[in-house]
């Protein structure tokens, strides 16, 4: 009689205890929806880029360069308010903005757009790294899409510059002199070996 008594009692106790975690889990869950809800719907607001090419050397490279005009395509495309949809959109933009190092223009493939497609991939893969966070930063977010904007913006002004740079004429002489301080072009410096006989 014991041993039965003893027996409901766990059974007792256990179903007790499964329903209780079960609804501390609804609760949790329910409060983790609302807090995602909130996050979501805030960088919902702030999510705009700046992805209409803002000068006309950008235009122009969106025609030519492949990876710029998918990049700035898929900027274009707002996610819907859910955080699957913005982590798909994050996790994308990851991956076209590392395409954005290959297939550059040889008018623009210079270290100045080389470094701010590195700065502008850093921006964004933090992007992706923070919405993919089981806790979002919101915070961070903001920032981020914010000085993805500004990276845009001086990339497609170093773009202009570098075109218009391009137009200017170059003066007598000027092209010899690019060329004589070009040190790929140089006669290496390199000191006889001594071990080896010169022939005269």
């Amino acid at each position: 009689m014991k041993l039965k008594f003893t027996a409901i009692f766990f059974i007792v106790f256990f179903i007790q205890s499964c329903r209780n975690d079960s609804e501390k889990q609804l609760i949790d869950t329910e409060k983790d929806f609302q807090k995602n809800e909130l996050i979501v719907n805030n960088i919902s607001k702030y999510w705009t880029f700046n992805a209409s090419p803002s000068s006309s050397a950008s235009k122009a490279n969106a025609v030519k360069w492949t990876e710029w005009r998918l990049f700035l395509v898929e900027l274009n495309q707002k996610p819907k308010a859910s955080i699957r949809a913005f982590q798909n959109k994050a996790a994308e933009l990851s991956k076209k903005v590392m395409a954005l190092n290959e297939n550059i223009p040889i008018t623009i493939d210079k270290p100045q757009i080389k470094a701010r497609i590195a700065t502008l991939i850093t921006k964004v893969r933090l992007l992706d790294l923070f919405i993919h966070l089981k806790n979002i930063p919101e915070p961070k977010v903001l920032v981020l899409v914010t000085q993805i904007n500004e990276e845009l913006t001086s990339l497609q002004n170093q773009m202009d510059k570098i075109v218009q740079k391009s137009k200017i004429p170059l003066e007598e002489g000027e092209s010899d002199l690019i060329k004589m301080l070009d040190s790929s072009r140089a006669i290496p410096n390199e000191q006889p070996d001594p071990n080896i006989p010169r022939v005269e």
